[in-house]
């Protein structure tokens, strides 16, 4: 036999060029199963590669010092930069060193800021309905708002809410009640609110306004020497463990339960609403589900440290007194006509409060048949 180049084929080189061949073809099938058992991580890679990287400067409401109420962030980020590899990162900055602790959804807003981490309580101001989605008093237990939240529409209503202002909001953090306030004398009756000065947040604050209260608000870092310098002569702020860090109790030596002004207190991360609508589907899930685990670790990591703190009262002479029933249905009465103005002033106000009382009702049956009653 003789090839193309004239040169002569015999048996064995025949027989080696053959082998050579059937080894060349099963290598070449085998890469072929290879790349296709490869071809969807080598396409993830693509667009791993692809994907935008997130780095948002994320300031903060509440010191991230603070246990429960301010450290949640700092879990929500960490895990986002470890689950993406540093691809997602928010950049926390404490309360004022980008904006003023009261002005993060403004700054969201005005592109200031991509996104921050607050109490939208804060907004009422120029939102009135904020205090439906953050802290109601006489509202839902923390895991009721949740529910209602989450499946009984409450998160598209905040979304509602907040689109016209150009922010995007992500329920992102969940603590139970705060206490009812830290007063320097016993609180025995309402009239003992009249011509209070005392620092209160939210709806609450309009009640005790109601009763004849002087009623301001400060942020987390100024109240304590507001306290002690007699400009404020009560306030109320968190839960007994973040309290008893601002020093609230080497003041004010009466500690009232329970929060009836604030059942829950949700915190959110809001995000720049043209930011969030230019990512890509796969990472604004991402920081859903990120937010979402900070909801559950957040409210079991506050109910886990208040016990321990209320013990220590007696050492520290703080008394802890709980209100009266009598008290208590006294400024649900008020609490109520406090929120029935509020819907016939604001639209928005009134839609997401009608969606609270019928998921309240219904949730009721399930609550009266399924827990065990409070005083059992």
């Amino acid at each position: 036999m003789v090839n193309e180049k004239g040169h002569t084929w015999n048996n064995r080189t025949a027989l080696v060029a053959v082998v050579i061949a059937f080894l060349s073809g099963l290598l070449g099938a085998l890469s072929l199963r290879g790349s296709g058992n490869y071809s969807h991580g080598e396409s993830s890679a693509v667009s791993l590669a692809d994907q935008p990287v997130i780095h948002w400067r994320v300031p903060v409401a509440f010191g991230t010092n603070l246990p429960a109420l301010g450290d949640n962030i700092l879990y929500v980020s960490r895990e986002l930069a470890r689950v993406t590899n540093n691809r997602v990162q928010l950049e926390v900055f404490e309360p004022g060193m980008l904006v003023p602790p009261f002005s993060i959804t403004e700054g969201v807003k005005e592109k200031k800021i991509e996104a921050g981490y607050t109490w939208l309580g804060y907004d009422q101001g120029k939102i009135p309905a904020t205090p439906l989605i953050s802290a109601v008093p006489f509202g839902m237990e923390p895991w009721e708002f949740a529910a209602w939240y989450y499946d009984g529409g409450g998160r598209d209503l905040a979304e509602s809410l907040y689109r016209p202002h150009k922010v995007h909001p992500i329920l992102c953090g969940l603590i139970g009640p705060e206490t009812a306030g830290w007063f320097r004398s016993p609180i025995e009756s309402l009239d003992d609110f009249k011509g209070l000065k005392i620092r209160f947040a939210g709806l609450g604050g309009k009640v005790l306004q109601k009763l004849g209260a002087s009623v301001t608000m400060l942020p987390g870092g100024e109240i304590f020497q507001a306290l002690e310098k007699g400009a404020i002569d009560a306030t109320e702020f968190s839960m007994p463990a973040v309290d008893q860090m601002l020093g609230f109790d080497r003041v004010a030596k009466y500690n009232y339960f329970p929060g009836w002004h604030q059942t829950f207190t949700a915190t959110h991360l809001v995000v720049n609403l043209e930011i969030w609508e230019e990512l890509p589907d796969s990472d604004r899930a991402l920081l859903d589900m990120a937010c979402t685990a900070g909801v559950i670790r957040n409210l079991a990591h506050g109910e886990a440290i208040q016990g321990e703190v209320l013990k220590g009262f007696p050492s520290k002479g703080v008394t802890a007194v709980k209100f009266s029933i009598k008290i208590l249905k006294e400024l649900q009465k008020v609490t109520e006509l406090v929120l029935q103005e509020e819907a016939d002033k604001d639209e928005g106000f009134r839609r997401i409060w009608d969606s609270q009382k019928r998921f309240m009702q219904t949730y009721k049956i399930w609550k009266d048949h399924a827990y065990l009653p409070r005083d059992f």
